[in-house]
């Protein structure tokens, strides 16, 4: 696939038809990309799914913790992560920041905006299928963690993984991306990680879900930022690497390290 040609300064319909290409093109990098890992790639795949699995262990007390707590969340945080996180919202926001770099033609903000709309396309296709497959029965059910009913179509058996979490936390990831402070980055991060956590305290979903939601959209993001690569000259990851995720494991441990 060729990068947009420098002779010419392409119209607008030429660039949607560009990065609808990478749109789709994007989605379907991300599918394939476990064909090519490497050693290094799976070992943090099997960090990320024992981590899951020593959170499930405590799924239940820390459900039980943070429902206690919902009484005391201000009106606004708990609207934000209830909206943020659904779909409607979700492409209403990736959508406009998509539109606003194709009518100015500012190639940084229409590549955050591809990357946006692949990456929440792509994670939520997955998660979508992984919670009628999975058959997970969610808190507010009232039949504990180990409740499971696959391919149950009632959404209380839709609980692994979480789909609020996946959708703003890729967002939040993909954005953060553009900037190089740290503390920005965290922040933005933090930001992300409300829906997750509004999920919690609403009954809707367990701790491991929302976890290995956040490592669904970590995986997307940066697959398809990668595939990006090779279709636009706006490379701000190339100084800005968002985070060099790097696990080990050990007698009795998983250690996962994210570094700036």
């Amino acid at each position: 696939m060729q990068k947009e040609s420098d002779s010419s300064e392409p119209g607008s319909w030429e660039l949607f038809k560009y990065d609808m290409g990478s749109v789709f093109g994007g989605i379907g990098y991300s599918y394939s990309r476990p064909i090519h890992w490497k050693s290094e790639e799976w070992t943090t795949f099997g960090a990320v799914v024992g981590g899951t699995a020593l959170l499930y262990v405590f799924d239940e007390q820390v459900s039980e913790f943070a429902m206690r707590q919902r009484g005391g969340v201000p009106d606004f945080i708990d609207y934000y992560g209830d909206r943020v996180g659904s779909p409607t919202y979700n492409y209403m926001l990736t959508g406009g920041v998509y539109l606003t770099g194709l009518l100015t033609k500012d190639e940084k903000l229409r590549r955050l905006g591809v990357l946006l709309l692949a990456s929440a396309s792509s994670a939520g296709l997955l998660q979508q299928v992984s919670k009628s497959i999975i058959g997970r029965a969610r808190p507010e059910y009232g039949n504990g963690k180990d409740t499971f009913d696959p391919f149950n179509p009632n959404r209380s058996f839709h609980s692994f993984p979480s789909g609020h979490t996946i959708l703003a936390f890729s967002n939040a990831y993909a954005i953060a991306k553009q900037f190089e402070n740290p503390w920005v980055k965290t922040g933005i991060y933090l930001v992300g990680m409300v829906p997750g956590a509004s999920r919690l305290w609403d009954g809707q979903h367990w701790l491991s879900d929302i976890a290995f939601g956040v490592a669904i959209s970590i995986f997307t993001v940066e697959s398809i930022d990668r595939y990006l690569d090779k279709r636009y000259r706006k490379k701000y990851n190339d100084k800005t690497k968002m985070v060099n995720w790097n696990a080990s494991l050990g007698l009795g441990q998983i250690i996962i390290r994210g570094n700036f």
